[in-house]
């Protein structure tokens, strides 16, 4: 018999998807592989009401408004009221038409293929206030629930009828309380309820799941860990060199591997200030460029960027800011690149560094929580405080090219232990004990 998985769409219809909405696609990429069926739960606007033959053009509309995670709905009185009472109900989401029809293009990825879709409008700003008041997650309730919810992220939600499992990326509010804008008391109060009482527990690296398992002195057979695939899809066939070459010319301005990257997003977490000093101060001629909407406290991260009184220092110069990228167009600068410089705080996987690893470029890390655990031997390690050793394996990086040569290979050969093949095998082992 089939297995039928739902999985949620918070993150996944986000128009610029995170680390978390990759997550997302592989998992439902990865519940296809091992032949299973998926539902899609969304918490985009749809009326109950709304006439079946409408659903589903609405649907992608409104996904194209980018009307999705905590979507904020308009607050007419009787929203307000509504609001207001907020009885401890069963939810129940409107089911959208999979016909066919409508031409997803480019929102295949944030609606991947699915026997069924589900929607209720603001459904994760609205749990969230739910759980607030109640202590408790908020209930859904759809027609012939699948065996397993899979909420792809701590969402206080759970669905009638399914075993419900999460997955928990990492706990960085809890452990670097500074570097994010959560309710920390929120965040810690939503976990312990989803340790005392999800069905199934999972998370994406040992580092993470050491972290869960002594902050809360929770039993080690509490949560699994099924690591995360590279899943570059579509994209793993790239052009030949030459036609990168062209590519990266016409498009950047840029010389095939002749530049370093970093990709994600610009926030204290991620240490671009840090990364910055010491691209700076490394003194090499490569350009560096940075790949990532500004998030959190993102001008203190960008100060050397700026300069005092609008004036851009000299060398900054060579660093080149892009806010966001298609995911087709990052994986071929990673490609291209003569190295990726991720010197995150913290990590509970760091899909960057192993996508590049995937495709070949050489990559510079921290030593800290899930990263060395991450690239093994296939990186140099520097610590992400330490802006003179980064400095130096800057200019290391830069001079060397059998170092690069050398590190190339060794990411080829450690991603290959994060194959989509390895984590399919993980997810059917996890979804059978959680069944079983």
């Amino acid at each position: 018999m089939t297995l039928r998985i739902g999985v949620d769409g918070y993150n996944l219809a986000l128009p610029a998807g995170t680390g978390v909405a990759s997550y997302g696609r592989a998992l439902c990429r990865a519940i296809t592989a091992i032949g299973g069926d998926i539902d899609l739960i969304y918490g985009i606007t749809m009326r109950s009401d709304t006439p079946l033959h409408l659903r589903e053009t609405l649907f992608y509309s409104r996904l194209g408004e980018q009307l999705a995670l905590g979507e904020r709905l308009k607050m007419t009185l009787k929203r307000r009221l509504v609001r207001a009472t907020m009885l401890p109900t069963v939810r129940k989401p409107v089911e959208i038409p999979v016909s066919g029809r409508v031409i997803a293009g480019d929102f295949a990825e944030r609606v991947p293929a699915a026997r069924r879709i589900f929607t209720r409008s603001g459904l994760f700003d609205s749990s969230v206030r739910y759980f607030r008041r109640y202590g408790r997650p908020m209930r859904i309730e759809v027609p012939d629930p699948p065996a397993v919810m899979h909420w792809t992220y701590p969402v206080p939600v759970e669905m009638v009828g399914a075993k419900n499992v999460y997955t928990l990326h990492d706990i960085v509010p809890l452990v670097m309380p500074y570097a994010s804008l959560e309710d920390k008391a929120y965040y810690k109060s939503l976990l312990q309820w989803l340790l005392d009482h999800a069905d199934g527990l999972c998370t994406v690296s040992e580092a993470s799941r050491r972290d869960i398992i002594e902050m809360f002195g929770v039993p080690e057979a509490r949560i699994d860990n099924l690591y995360q695939a590279a899943d570059l899809g579509d994209h793993a066939v790239m052009a030949a060199d030459e036609d990168l070459r062209l590519w990266l010319d016409r498009l950047f301005d840029l010389d095939l591997h002749g530049y370093f990257l970093f990709a994600g997003a610009i926030e204290p977490k991620k240490n671009v200030g840090r990364l910055i000093e010491a691209y700076l101060q490394s003194g090499v001629e490569t350009p560096l460029v940075i790949v990532g909407r500004e998030g959190w406290r993102a001008e203190p991260e960008l100060r050397l960027l700026r300069g005092g009184n609008g004036a851009q220092l000299k060398a900054a110069a060579r660093i080149r800011r892009i806010d966001y990228l298609p995911r087709a167009q990052l994986l071929r600068l990673m490609r291209g690149a003569r190295a990726m410089l991720f010197p995150s705080l913290y990590e509970g996987f760091g899909l960057p560094v192993l996508e590049a690893m995937a495709l070949g470029a050489p990559v510079l890390t921290s030593n800290t929580s899930s990263l060395p655990e991450i690239t093994g031997d296939a990186a140099l390690h520097v610590d992400p405080y330490a802006v003179d050793d980064m400095a130096s394996a800057i200019r290391l990086l830069d001079g060397d090219s059998a170092l690069r040569k050398r590190l190339s290979a060794l990411g080829l050969a450690q991603s290959e232990r994060f194959s989509n093949a390895h984590f399919e095998r993980r997810l059917a082992e996890f979804y059978g004990k959680t069944v079983g």
